[in-house]
């Protein structure tokens, strides 16, 4: 297959990226660099710098060569920032998406993944969380991206346009040569392996009053090796379906007491905790169901221990500074 990754250049695009072409298919890479780098695309794809919002780019380049496809990955992430500067997000992750999904339709490329998230789900009313749980976001962030599947819910039903939508959780861990190296950092995980680097000072605690074991949130870890997997199975399978919804989880909850926790195991650091007040837009909890695309298209997961998903995060991580050292 020849396929279009949008967002290459980041973490989970890049490693999606880098499966595809260790299975024998063609990938290009499109990207803006605004939070990517360039040394996080795989050699052996084709990269294109480019933004969604930019529709004669798209169209150039969907009409000058044929795809089988599209896996978006292209968006801001930041659900604190996105309850700071809520237009950033609905510029770039919905409107920006809308761009790419006319320039598919008018160049005839017809399937596409899309990168969702649990935000979609906001404070859930019971746990695991199932794909037919109401959606209602907490924050600006997931309020961006279920617009983007509300959009592709009709488009679907008018177009006969195939796509699967994919609801992370938390992703986290490496692969051989590739991890997570956002920039600035906010993700939990890469920050505490920061304080066991002596890149930081501590760690921040956001909120220690929720309604949860020991008053931290809870989250579900996934590796980002088998989310890469779940992509290409869901890619896969639109070959003769033309609506897939799946939740991508561990299906277990960690809370942030017991990674970090788990962190001190891995590195043998002592990891200090700074408490601070909660941050808006943080639901108490949030655990997957991903019972559905166990189900349907055979997925599993590689990776279900916390502490095996750290161990893998703590392996590259001396190697993020190098790495965006070279994206300078």
């Amino acid at each position: 297959m020849n396929l279009l990754v949008t967002g290459g250049a980041g973490y989970v695009g890049g490693t999606v990226a880098e499966l595809l072409l260790r299975k024998g298919h063609e990938v290009a890479v499109y990207d803006n660099l605004c939070h990517g780098h360039r040394s996080m695309v795989p050699k052996q794809a084709e990269f294109i710098e480019g933004d969604i919002a930019d529709r004669s780019k798209l169209d150039q380049l969907f009409s000058s060569r044929t795809f089988d496809g599209v896996m978006h990955f292209a968006a801001l992430i930041e659900a604190g920032e996105s309850m700071r500067r809520p237009e950033l997000y609905f510029r770039s992750n919905s409107a920006g998406t809308l761009t790419l999904l006319e320039s598919m339709l008018a160049n005839g490329v017809r399937r596409l993944v899309f990168s969702s998230t649990a935000a979609v789900y906001g404070e859930p009313e019971s746990t695991p969380i199932r794909e037919d749980a109401p959606l209602r976001p907490t924050n600006a962030y997931g309020e961006s991206k279920l617009l983007v599947e509300q959009m592709l819910t009709w488009i679907n039903r008018i177009h006969g346009f195939r796509y699967a939508s994919l609801r992370y959780f938390n992703v986290a861990g490496a692969i051989e040569g590739r991890g997570e190296a956002h920039e600035p950092e906010s993700h939990l995980i890469p920050l505490i392996l920061d304080v066991a680097l002596g890149k930081r000072k501590n760690i921040k605690v956001f909120g220690r009053d929720y309604p949860t074991p020991d008053g931290t949130c809870i989250r579900d870890y996934i590796h980002v090796q088998d989310l890469a997997e779940a992509h290409l199975l869901a890619f896969e399978a639109l070959a003769d379906r033309d609506r897939l919804i799946y939740n991508i989880g561990n299906g277990q909850g960690f809370s942030i007491r017991e990674v970090i926790e788990s962190a001190r195991r891995v590195t043998g650091h002592p990891i200090p905790v700074e408490e601070a007040e909660r941050r808006p837009g943080d639901p108490a909890v949030l655990i997957a169901s991903a019972e559905k695309i166990e189900r349907e298209l055979g997925w599993r997961r590689a990776f279900d221990k916390l502490e095996d998903i750290v161990a893998s995060a703590w392996k590259w991580h001396p190697q993020r500074y190098t790495m965006l050292g070279a994206s300078q």
